[in-house]
């Protein structure tokens, strides 16, 4: 009967009774906290399969320059992802090798060659850096402003507890702790929304970094290589019109 007794006194506080206790604001505050809980935890799962993916798709750099023909080794980089970032930045760079300065008339073809190449290069990227930064904004504002709407919803359910406790007219300290205590859980909530948020937020922007400075680097490689590089047959006016005009200048 005792066991009993205390079993009920235990169930009359907790997340429960908080919930059936509360109004409109309470409600919004958790239902609020809740969806910011459910985006975050998709960000951060859907960025981290991408980090493993662009990861995988690093490897096959090596291949790429194993591979007998650029186009052999675009397709190389292709077998490391569809949207492998450095297949983009190689078709990206060949493209240009081709065609840009096929059309005349443009105002992109009176950038020097190696100009135009660089700034094929340097818009691939930016695109490329746009994309993985997608959604890092929500997991910043999530880890930033989480635990300020859980010490909302923590103030206002405090602030009801000592309305009711006033009316009441009994302010033992058995009556205070338990309302107060429940309203507390707002705040406990606010945080465990914001922590993986904030510990996501600043793995990803490293990683990106990372990633980011290896794109750079296998861009600038690019660059070189269809700029400055050595031509893989003799008929580069063909194949690298770039080198071809630049070796026509010098001549």
């Amino acid at each position: 009967m005792q066991e009993n007794i205390q079993e009920a006194a235990q169930n009359a506080f907790g997340f429960a009774h908080l919930w059936a206790s509360g109004d409109l604001v309470s409600h919004t505050v958790a239902y609020i906290l809740i969806a910011m809980s459910v985006a975050s935890w998709y960000l951060i799962l859907a960025k981290a399969w991408d980090w493993f993916r662009v990861r995988r798709a690093a490897r096959a750099v090596t291949a790429f320059w194993a591979a007998s023909s650029v186009a052999e080794g675009i397709e190389r980089l292709n077998q490391g992802g569809s949207d492998s970032p450095y297949a983009q930045l190689a078709s990206q760079a060949n493209c240009c090798n081709n065609d840009c300065e096929a059309v005349s008339g443009r105002l992109a073809s009176r950038f020097d060659p190696a100009e135009q190449m660089e700034r094929a290069l340097r818009q691939q990227l930016s695109a490329t850096q746009a994309n993985m930064e997608n959604g890092l904004t929500l997991l910043a504002t999530t880890g930033a402003t989480a635990p300020f709407v859980g010490l909302f919803g923590t103030v206002w359910g405090i602030y009801h507890a000592l309305v009711a406790i006033g009316l009441s007219g009994q302010a033992a300290l058995e009556k205070v702790a338990g309302p107060v205590g429940e309203a507390l859980i707002m705040t406990a909530a606010g945080l465990a929304v914001a922590l993986p948020a904030v510990f996501a937020y600043n793995a990803f922007t490293r990683s990106n970094r990372v990633v980011l400075a290896d794109l750079d680097a296998f861009a600038h490689d690019l660059h070189a290589f269809f700029t400055v590089g050595k031509p893989f047959v003799a008929n580069s006016a063909q194949i690298h019109p770039m080198r071809a005009r630049a070796a026509a200048e010098v001549a």
